[in-house]
């Protein structure tokens, strides 16, 4: 079973779909049958994950490889591998697409519905390749690739100035990318002058480049990831891209296409310049840091439900990288669990922003008001997609947080302080949202409204079930997080402190 090119056919399988499904809209009056071609791709592109998963051995490291000669002369291969955090990214991906095409039904009609659901397969597509890839110059082409179909679903679908929006998006991540470019041009200088041209990572980890030329190469990658988290100062695409796209687009930006960001720090980052991923870390633990506490103040203050949402991310972000670059296995751990956890609960807030949205007409939150007496369910799986987002204990993104912090406070006291005001300023943010717009009197011409359909629920009920399993039940994450933590900081040449243990002195009982 190994020897079958499983993850190929992973990447595949969205990609055709998207494909079948533009086909299928092609002036057609019925939109219902490409819809229907394009979320049965999506739960195969899921089946096959979860395949992958039950093959998958926690303890083995990389797994399921393919290796084939791509470009001989530079070194380039397609190379394709899994190991914790790939499968757990993965997993995320193909859970995440067929809810939003559950929820995202009836999002796109009378503008091509077929073209929304096609580029979003091919998003999936990209992005699986992009978790799944151990060749440098791979990834970097696919990590370019995803901004085509995102492009397309900002600019093409959701409210007006989305076209603003979409430009700005490209703007930055195309500056990104220029940046991560040249340091892929440098990794081929490096690794001719070891010896062989190669973009294997496996090759690349074993390089012992000079301190100048990985320090350089560093940032240019690490610019890149900043800009896809985001992080600031570079994350001011994300409040205009999340207030115009729909929540589905949204989701998948957010939720799935910016893990790209921390994913490429644990990935490249620390695995082919961990001399350098340690020299950076005060600075990069500051712009985390930042991010934590701007990102949560600009939340507070915004008016519009979707712009709210994106700007916590801002601030889960840099709880993210913080943990990332505490250099401990609680942060590392914890920082792909944060990933995996903010996909589910952001995912959960952005759909269920949406069906209000639909209901009221409006995304202002200060015309919204007493949702909760017309639209109880509604109202309370926003309150708990909410709290997990706050980090309540018994919801999932507890333990994420948990295990940053202790991270944070190994790192520095100061550092572990300025972060818990993050975790303060979330039960702002949240709790003032449902207030404002769920709690007060019922508003009279509210009387039709309803409360989510079969098919909201549907969509959003499992996210909230995994908040809440994976809130008492973390451990199936970190049993797959851990190996790759353990194998990175190993590689960076870092240790967790022990734990200090009293000596008795000689002749005390």
């Amino acid at each position: 079973m190994t020897d079958f090119p499983w993850l190929t056919v992973l990447i595949v399988v969205p990609l055709v779909g998207a494909l079948v499904t533009a086909v299928l809209g092609r002036g057609r009056g019925d939109d219902a049958l490409p819809k229907q071609v394009a979320l049965g791709f999506a739960v195969l592109t899921a089946v096959v994950g979860i395949l992958i998963a039950t093959q998958f051995d926690t303890g083995a490291g990389m797994q399921l490889e393919e290796t084939h000669t791509w470009i001989e002369a530079f070194g380039v291969h397609y190379a394709v591998g899994v190991d914790g955090l790939g499968l757990l990214m993965i997993l995320l991906t193909v859970g995440l697409v067929p809810v939003v095409f559950v929820a995202s039904w009836h999002e796109a009609d009378g503008r091509s519905p077929a073209a929304f659901f096609a580029w979003a397969l091919a998003l999936e597509a990209f992005a699986l390749c992009v978790f799944a890839a151990t060749d440098v110059f791979l990834f970097y082409v696919v990590f370019e690739a995803t901004l085509i179909p995102a492009y397309f679903m900002i600019g093409g679908f959701g409210r007006e100035g989305r076209a603003y929006a979409a430009l700005k998006f490209l703007m930055f991540q195309l500056g990104g990318g220029l940046v991560l470019l040249a340091a892929v041009i440098g990794l081929y200088v490096v690794s001719a002058d070891a010896g062989t041209p190669s973009y294997l990572l496996s090759d690349l980890s074993q390089i012992d480049m000079s301190t100048t030329w990985e320090r350089w190469l560093f940032v240019g990658f690490m610019v890149a990831f900043i800009v896809k988290a985001p992080l600031f100062p570079l994350h001011t695409w994300l409040a205009d891209t999340t207030e115009k796209a729909t929540p589905g687009t949204s989701v998948l930006l957010v939720c799935v296409l910016d893990k790209i960001g921390t994913f490429g720090m644990l990935r490249f980052c620390l695995g082919i310049f961990p001399g350098a991923s340690e020299w950076a870390t005060p600075v990069v633990v500051t712009l985390a840091l930042i991010s934590i506490v701007y990102g949560a103040f600009l939340a507070i203050g915004q008016d519009d439900i979707l712009r709210l949402i994106g700007l916590t991310s801002l601030s889960h972000f840099g709880f993210i990288t913080l943990g990332i670059f505490a250099l401990t296995t609680q942060g590392g751990s914890g920082s792909i669990l944060y990933m995996v956890n903010h996909g589910v609960g952001t995912a959960a807030l952005f759909l269920l922003a949406g069906y209000l949205i639909r209901r009221k007409g409006t995304s202002l939150i200060s015309e919204i008001t007493g949702v909760e007496n017309r639209a109880p369910v509604l109202a309370g799986l926003f309150l708990v997609a909410g709290l997990a987002t706050l980090g309540l204990p018994g919801l999932s993104q507890f333990v994420s947080e948990i295990l940053v912090m202790i991270a944070a406070f190994d790192y520095h006291w100061w550092v572990g302080a300025v972060s818990v005001t993050g975790i303060v300023l979330a039960a702002v943010y949240v709790l003032w949202l449902y207030q404002r717009t769920m709690t007060g009197p019922p508003v009279p011409a509210d009387a039709g409204m309803k409360d989510l359909s079969r098919r909201e629920l549907v969509a959003v009920v499992p996210l909230i079930a995994a908040l809440v399993v994976f809130g008492f039940w973390p451990m199936p994450l970190l049993d797959a997080a851990n190996p790759t933590v353990e194998t990175l900081l190993e590689h960076v040449g870092v240790t967790d402190d022990q734990p200090t243990v009293p000596v008795a002195e000689e002749g005390a009982h």
